[in-house]
């Protein structure tokens, strides 16, 4: 039994809060795991902004459902669900992703929730659980899952440490730099063939 575990912005679909960078104009909301290791850190940043510029939870929703699924995402996943058994693993929002999530024909995910008074603020947010990406992937193996995994950031090296076989996804230099074991593809054409060779190997 063999199931992929992804990630979802960066590897299926474009950065939510990028895309609420750009149709805001704020800047310091292009940050993402690529740049700040430190998810807690990352957040807390994002909550401040969007507070100072009086931003709320519709917002962020409306520059979501103005996103598409990366290029080949939606043909990528459906191939891969008929070789794995497949899990979005992500550190994203169920209130944000669900645009995308319908794009990609609902894909089962696994990811967090936002606290959010009457008036639309953003007040926090509730993690899945500690260390979530490596506890799906413990979590997998212990049902006794081969388990394969990808992702972009540095947020995603737990989940790939803990898998049977990963790789990074079109990385930018600085997260390869600092995890050199994990190899690197580029594109939906190597993931796929790095996936059918694994695949193989459990065999």
């Amino acid at each position: 039994m063999n199931i992929a575990c992804l990630d979802f912005e960066g590897v299926l679909v474009p950065e939510i809060w990028v895309g609420l960078a750009a149709r805001t104009g704020i800047e310091e909301l292009r940050a993402t795991t690529r740049e700040i290791p430190d998810y807690d850190q990352l957040m807390a940043q994002r909550l401040n902004l969007m507070a100072k510029h009086k931003l709320g939870l519709r917002d962020i929703q409306v520059a979501a459902d103005e996103l598409e699924p990366l290029p080949g995402a939606l043909a990528f996943l459906t191939w891969l669900r008929t070789e794995y058994q497949v899990a979005i693993v992500s550190d994203t929002f169920y209130e944000l992703a669900a645009p995308l999530v319908r794009k990609l024909n609902f894909p089962l995910l696994l990811c967090h929730r936002l606290q959010v008074v009457a008036s639309g603020r953003i007040t926090g947010y509730v993690l899945r659980q500690p260390d979530p990406k490596r506890q799906a992937v413990r979590g997998f193996k212990a049902m006794n899952f081969k388990v394969v995994a990808t992702g972009d950031s540095y947020n995603d090296v737990p989940m790939l440490e803990e898998a049977d076989r990963s790789w990074f996804f079109g990385p930018p230099d600085n997260v390869c730099r600092d995890h050199p074991a994990i190899p690197a593809v580029h594109g939906y054409a190597e993931l796929r063939a790095a996936l059918v060779t694994a695949k193989a190997d459990f065999s």
